[in-house]
């Protein structure tokens, strides 16, 4: 309780040294028009089945995906057909709700990265079943995968994320308006913390605040009593605190109001839950300069993934609808900013799910294959190694569950380090990356 007590009057220090005056001198002198980058984290709460994202088009291998999944298998004749490098020849299709998307890979602005998910070290099948290895903690647990994926750390207890991580290291305290750095228009999330003290700060996707009634000057009851309210000194610290996080709560509320204000941006959004966080992303991003800032994370996300049921096919087809959507104009939205290449958008999600039908739907898996949007990548590319679709196969944890080949570490290192982190950096980060091949070929030297 002491420690608690501690942070917490420290949190209430910090936030009163920075008033609506200081962010608004530091937005004014920061130049945020060159070298802008931005990393996106689209995360799929509930483990999403990965296996009908993307799908094996040639006759053998389509084949044994069908046989195993027989209810839940996509037609062949109704997947999206990709161009992918790094496939070996092979040819495999999009499901059909991400139509939207295949221009993006046509224009090199997307890539897959196969069965990605938490590791410690590289593991065989051999070693998964003789447990020769470290694994990851709670495997095939919502909360706990959920975790892992965020904080990039598989075995403990996730106190922050590697997004987070990578934003403490790459913006130094007091430059620019740090503050607005990480933004989330979902809620609360584990990426987004820091183990220096970064903590997001939650923008809804509406756009609207809950103090948007209150103006300072104003004579109207409301306003005047919250102007009373924050100019009062209280003897108590912990209600001197709530005042002073109070106050730069509605200091920030301000400041984001104004730069979004002058936002102008064309691009239409689809009228859907992640349309408008998507949306709102993008307007972010447009006041970068006004808010004084060189790199920020966000986090967004989609829910209802957990597809045990026999309304697999539905669910997964109505969220990979609205992903494609909004994906689509928010990649829209970059190219008329002329941001593309300083913008990255990536999928993360709990697991990808087991390869066999439970009859109704698929049971919780490991690994999972993730898509990249940006015009910062490699081209459009597989990258990773696309597991053999057998059950009892090489990459087969029991079940259809794939064991992954690429691990977290090397997706969200090569991400830092195109997000401008240097190799000690990217380590600090991830301490397990040295256990791995650093580089995935996943972003453009």
């Amino acid at each position: 309780m002491t420690m608690q007590r501690r942070h917490f009057l420290q949190a209430g220090t910090a936030a009163a040294l920075t008033p609506w005056a200081q962010l608004q001198a530091l937005a004014a002198t920061t130049d945020a028009s060159n070298d802008y980058k931005a990393l996106v984290c689209l995360f799929l709460y509930g483990g999403n089945d990965s296996n009908n994202l993307m799908v094996p088009t040639d006759t053998s291998t389509y084949s044994l995906y069908q046989r195993a999944r027989p209810n839940l298998a996509l037609p062949r004749e109704q997947l999206v057909p990709i161009v992918l490098a790094n496939t070996g020849g092979a040819s495999y299709g999009l499901h059909p709700a991400l139509a939207p998307l295949k221009p993006l890979f046509a224009a090199g602005q997307a890539s897959v990265v196969a069965n990605v998910g938490p590791l410690l070290v590289p593991t065989s099948r051999a070693q998964w079943q003789a447990r020769s290895v470290p694994l990851p903690d709670n495997l095939f647990s919502h909360s706990d995968q959920q975790g892992a994926w965020q904080s990039g750390i598989a075995d403990d207890a996730p106190r922050n994320g590697w997004g987070g991580r990578t934003l403490e290291r790459v913006v130094p305290e007091g430059l620019g308006n740090r503050g607005y750095s990480a933004i989330s228009v979902s809620g609360s999330n584990i990426w987004e913390g820091g183990d220096l003290g970064m903590t997001p700060y939650r923008v809804s996707s509406s756009g609207r605040f809950g103090f948007d009634f209150y103006d300072p000057a104003g004579k109207d009851p409301l306003s005047a009593a919250v102007a009373s309210l924050l100019a009062e000194t209280r003897s108590d610290p912990m209600e001197q605190t709530w005042l002073n996080v109070m106050g730069r709560s509605i200091d920030n509320q301000r400041i984001l109001s104004a730069a979004l204000s002058a936002s102008t941006l064309k691009t239409v959004f689809p009228d859907t839950g992640l349309g408008r966080q998507l949306r709102m992303v993008a307007q972010l991003i447009a006041a970068r300069g006004r808010l004084g800032l060189q790199r920020q994370c966000f986090f967004a996300s989609l829910g209802g993934f957990d597809t045990h049921g026999d309304d697999q096919l539905q669910r997964q087809n109505e969220a990979f609808g609205e992903i494609a959507g909004a994906v689509a104009a928010f990649q829209a939205a970059m190219n008329e900013m002329d941001l593309a290449r300083g913008v990255t958008l990536f999928t993360a999600s709990d697991f990808g799910r087991n390869l066999p039908s439970n009859g109704q739907g698929t049971d919780h898996g490991w690994g999972g294959h993730q898509l990249v949007f940006g015009g910062g990548l490699a081209g459009a590319r597989m990258v990773g190694r696309f597991p053999v679709l057998q059950v009892g196969g090489p990459d087969d944890a029991g079940q259809g569950v794939w064991i992954p080949t690429t691990s977290v570490d090397q997706l969200g290192g090569e991400l830092a380090r195109w997000f401008g982190a240097a190799p000690n950096l990217v380590e600090a980060v991830f301490p397990r990356l040295p256990n791995f091949e650093s580089s995935i070929g996943l972003m453009a030297p």
